[in-house]
């Protein structure tokens, strides 16, 4: 990962070499947001079943907010001068997700999209001690929201599979 070459120095505090192992830990976590969004859009446009009304609103609901989050992110990285990934292949080659091939079922959407989220949790925790060691509170913050999102949507989603 390569800094921002052209204009100003970044002078906010952080030395360049912490910006560019937070930036790394954001870009995974960039990934696998994405991914997770691609994901839970993909379940919105494909699930069937008596659960569908209700499914079908929940995944939009939790797409809509991975969409909003994917940015949030990627500008965090680019305030830290490096360039956000932004291809599939880059992630592909990044995200901890792994594409669910065909049409599951729409408890098997749930139980994935339940794993996709908790491993959203784990990369944004693996940031943590990085962005602490140097006090970058902003990505600690961020972290933290997305965290508080993550853990919530999961456990929301892992009662609908409880009998």
């Amino acid at each position: 990962m390569q800094a921002q070459a052209k204009g100003l120095p970044i002078d906010i505090g952080l030395p360049e070499e912490s910006r560019k192992e937070i930036a790394e830990g954001l870009s995974r976590l960039l990934a696998d947001t994405y991914s997770l969004y691609l994901k839970t859009h993909n379940f919105h446009w494909n699930v069937t079943g008596p659960m569908f009304q209700t499914l079908h609103l929940m995944f939009e609901t939790h797409y809509n907010e991975l969409a909003l989050a994917v940015d949030l992110v990627a500008e965090r990285i680019r305030a830290l001068g490096f360039p956000a990934p932004g291809t599939y292949s880059d992630f592909a080659k990044l995200s901890s997700i792994e594409e669910t091939p065909g049409v599951p079922k729409a408890q098997e959407m749930i139980r994935l999209l339940v794993q996709g989220h908790e491993a959203v949790a784990k990369t944004a925790r693996s940031i943590f001690p990085i962005a602490d060691k140097v006090n970058d509170e902003p990505t600690a913050d961020l972290l933290t929201q997305r965290l508080q999102v993550h853990e919530k949507t999961a456990w929301m989603l892992r009662s609908l599979l409880e009998d």
